[in-house]
């Protein structure tokens, strides 16, 4: 049986006091796959022990990897070396994960062994093609279905992978890390060039594993002729999971919020970049590298809003945070327009049509468009029944909406917030939303 979960917020309140939300999603996965990888033994603070991290951690354990934990977010990892990996005896289930299955489609294409990779209903439909059609000019054999979609049959491929000279038509972190993932097992260089900056957490881990990579400005290359070696890992708070927050407090009177040891990776800062175009208050401060990632303390505070044209250049480097986003512009006098964001078309959900589809249920004039939305922000947010489809962003972001809206909002099917964030409803529930949780 599986469970539903609704979410019903009470309208107003403010965001107060100070937090530190859960480990960075990227950098969690990242760390067992490297972990695993490396030759001796890595430990590793500050885990995200969600769901979606946890399906990463599961497939390593079902390839032979020995690894201690998670007990409050620390992991010890027993690494197996670069070629150390078993066959698993079963296929590997990553439940709502995409990072997941994108970024080991890439790493057991090179391996001595043959893997299936199996996902949820949601990961199920989301397109792969965009990793396996690279990965087979590399000489990687992957099924998938007739739609490019999982389940994913691979046939490894030791020894036998040629390095590509790869452009990639549209700015994807998760294809990149694959293609450098399979780029490790591979004969001679594999280049991976981006239309636009994508986070860079694989290139600077594989770097804190004392790996090769080569980066000159849009273009990371990486070969086979280096080893990863065991390191200490402290994985810095989830800048998209505090995006939550740092809108929520943005637009609630009366809030004032510190969220502590905050990653600002600059591939990742979009949301602090795009909120203060809109005028809201947040100061970065305590700056410092942890483990080779920047990391902060970001104060946020209340004030008005206005509405932008949002830069298409800081699309790519917000794109995960655009759910909650949209609820800011709501909250904006005057209008907001976003351009350039026809990946959120093939997240989890439809990002755009479902939240263009919410926001008008409680009242926002916002108009969905091809590659973006534009939203009449400044009128009162209204109550109602909002669908989440499953999306724990979309999910998050309309609880968000709960601190400006004049009536309850019952969001439906957020059972996936415990993918990415299942502390979300007690945390946000301290800091000063009414929110309350109800199971079927």
């Amino acid at each position: 049986m599986s469970k539903s979960i609704t979410f019903k917020v009470n309208p107003g309140g403010s965001l107060q006091g100070e937090a530190r939300v859960p480990g960075d999603k990227s950098v969690s996965h990242r760390s067992i796959m490297l972990g695993s990888l490396a030759e001796g033994v890595t430990h590793v603070k500050g885990f995200l022990e969600a769901e979606d991290a946890l399906a990463t951690l599961q497939a390593f354990r079902d390839m032979g990897v020995k690894i201690e934990g998670p007990v409050n977010g620390e992991l010890t990892i027993h690494g197996v070396g670069k070629h150390g990996l078993k066959a698993p005896a079963k296929a590997l289930y990553l439940g709502n994960s995409g990072t997941s299955m994108r970024l080991l489609s890439g790493l057991l294409a090179g391996q001595a062994f043959d893997s299936v990779l199996t996902g949820d209903k949601s990961l199920s439909g989301r397109p792969m093609k965009r990793v396996t059609e690279p990965l087979k000019t590399m000489g990687a054999e992957i099924k998938t279905t007739e739609k490019g979609t999982a389940p994913l049959y691979i046939t490894g491929k030791a020894g036998q992978l040629q390095g590509i000279d790869y452009t990639m038509p549209m700015a994807s972190a998760q294809v990149k890390s694959c293609l450098l993932l399979a780029g490790m097992y591979a004969q001679g260089d594999t280049s991976v060039t981006e239309p636009a900056p994508t986070r860079d957490h694989t290139e600077r881990m594989l770097s804190g594993f004392s790996y090769p990579v080569k980066k000159e400005g849009n273009k990371v290359t990486i070969n086979a002729d280096g080893k990863l070696t065991a390191c200490e890992i402290d994985v810095p708070s989830d800048i998209s999971s505090a995006a939550f927050f740092l809108v929520g407090a943005s637009i609630a009177p009366g809030s004032d919020l510190l969220l502590k040891h905050v990653g600002i990776n600059p591939t990742r800062t979009g949301v602090i970049d795009i909120l203060k175009l809109m005028g809201a208050k947040i100061e970065v401060l305590n700056e410092r590298v942890v483990g080779g990632e920047p990391v902060a303390d970001l104060h946020v505070q209340y004030s008005q809003l206005k509405g932008i044209d949002i830069p298409e250049e800081l699309v790519p480097l917000a794109i995960d945070e655009f759910p909650v986003l949209f609820v800011a512009a709501a909250c904006a006098q005057g209008q907001t327009r976003l351009t350039g964001a026809e990946e959120l078309r093939v997240k989890e959900s439809d990002r755009i049509q479902v939240m263009a589809d919410g926001l008008k249920i409680l009242g926002v004039n916002a108009e969905p468009t091809p590659d973006g939305m534009v939203i009449q922000g400044g009128n009162p947010i209204g109550g109602g029944t909002v669908e989440s489809h499953g999306d724990h962003r979309i999910a998050m972001a309309f609880s968000i909406a709960g601190l400006r809206a004049n009536a309850p909002i019952t969001i439906l099917d957020c059972l996936n917030v415990n993918t990415s964030f299942p502390e979300f409803k007690d945390l946000v529930k301290r800091l000063g939303l009414d929110i309350s949780v109800l199971e079927a």
